[in-house]
């Protein structure tokens, strides 16, 4: 399996290159230059497999030669240690709880998986890997645990100051050691900026070995497909598909399940639920895809108003609007509704969800409102204890503390506070060199 750079398709590479480059040329993500098809009988047969054999067989045709069987089981077995459960809500709505991990956030998947991998990649390398990764959230925690500790590798994390909860900054700023956190003045997209300019900066690249752990890496973004595969695993009725509601920001996570369907995983239809950054939603509704600025909301997680894997779900349906609206729709959700959801949830079906997944629920209710018969799940993407100056707003209840999360609160944050400017960024970069 190679994968090609979607801003020059002649720069192709395989599985580990693309790991440790993180992006290609021109600032191009890596996509895979065919889309392997599971086995016929897979889907019917899957709760005959194992959760590692799932991962198994749908990550490995992916990595190819790059890694040796019995080192990607053990790099698998590890992704999915911990619980990916399908909870029924109501009688056509279920949710995938993403939370069960060392993070709290579904984030743990791909950084457990992507630093697994570069460890291995890595373990004979002499010169030192800074790994770069912009957060709007969940993704600088699991990327800080992912990759604690993992010998010659540096992890740089940009966050947008006050425009993360709590728990998210006490994740990403407390490990130390090998893991610092930038605290950047402005929003996610500046964050990303910053890290597609060092990218593709040659100075910069000859004096520092750097990698993205985005989802923009293929590392990253791939084995999301692996609770897909496990949500279809739990699904009761193999013989009506559902309908995935997916709360989306970046789009790296819906477009791992649009892979997943298009490797023949059986899904009737995707809703991509958004906050108030509307641009796909906006896109799929008039045909003009217009980036904008990030506007800040109570799912702050999704607080990108330029997504960098919507180019990935273009190349899947070959840049074709139509073929992408009858398989993926899209819904805005604004801050008041969020609000409503998450008290609705509570109150009516005694469930409480963090932000994100109530805009996921919302949506997929509206979807299965005007679609009689069908059913579905939404992907509750982060543990309500992440967002409790919301939910405790609108559930009048105080989110318990999960054991795991004992003793994050007496860390001391540390960070480094910066502007959104990139000569001031690479300084703090070469200041190590």
């Amino acid at each position: 399996m190679l994968f090609y750079n979607l801003n020059k398709p002649s720069e192709r590479v395989d599985f580990r290159t693309a790991t440790i480059m993180g992006l290609g040329s021109e600032k191009g993500l890596f996509f895979p230059e065919y889309i392997p098809r599971i086995p016929e009988n897979f889907p019917r047969d899957i709760e005959n497999y194992s959760n590692e054999e799932i991962a198994w067989q749908v990550m490995s045709p992916y990595t190819g030669d790059s890694i040796p069987d019995p080192e990607l089981r053990s790099i698998l077995r590890e992704t999915i240690a911990f619980d990916i459960p399908l909870v029924p809500i109501s009688w056509n709505i279920s949710t995938l709880e993403l939370f069960h991990g060392p993070t709290l956030a579904f984030k743990d998947v791909g950084a457990r998986f992507m630093s697994r991998c570069l460890g291995y990649f890595m373990k004979d390398q002499k010169r030192p890997v800074t790994v770069l990764v912009a957060t709007s959230g969940d993704t600088g925690g699991a990327v800080a645990s992912g990759f604690l500790d993992v010998e010659g590798i540096d992890v740089v994390i940009l966050y947008p100051s006050g425009k993360v909860s709590p728990v998210q900054e006490l994740q990403l700023t407390t490990p130390g050691k090998n893991i610092r956190a930038l605290e950047v003045n402005g929003r996610f997209d500046d964050c990303q900026t910053l890290v597609k300019q060092a990218f593709s900066d040659q100075e910069l690249g000859e004096k520092i070995f750097l990698t993205s752990a985005n989802s923009i890496n293929v590392a990253r973004w791939l084995p999301q497909q692996i609770y897909y595969f496990l949500a279809w695993k739990q699904w009761k009725n193999k013989d009506t598909p559902p309908v995935i509601s997916v709360p989306s920001g970046n789009f790296g996570n819906i477009c791992a399940g649009l892979l997943a369907y298009h490797s023949g995983l059986p899904v009737r239809h995707f809703i991509a639920a958004c906050n108030a950054n509307a641009v796909v939603p906006d896109y799929l509704s008039t045909g003009i895809y217009k980036p904008q600025k990030a506007k800040a909301t109570i799912s702050n997680a999704m607080d990108v108003g330029d997504p960098s894997n919507f180019v990935r779900i273009m190349a899947l349906f070959q840049a074709q609007s139509e073929p992408l609206k009858n398989m993926m729709s899209s819904e805005s959700i604004s801050d008041e509704e969020t609000g409503e959801a998450i008290k609705t949830l509570h109150l009516d079906y005694g469930y409480l969800a963090d932000p994100h997944g109530a805009i996921g629920w919302l949506a997929l209710r509206r979807w299965l409102d005007k679609h009689e018969g069908q059913t579905g799940f939404f992907l509750e993407t982060a543990h309500p204890v992440k967002f409790p100056g919301s939910v405790e707003k609108f559930t009048g209840k105080v989110v318990p503390i999960p054991d795991s999360l004992q003793g994050l609160f007496e860390k001391q944050k540390s960070s480094v506070k910066m502007e959104a400017d990139y000569s001031a960024f690479k300084k703090i970069l070469l200041a190590k060199v």
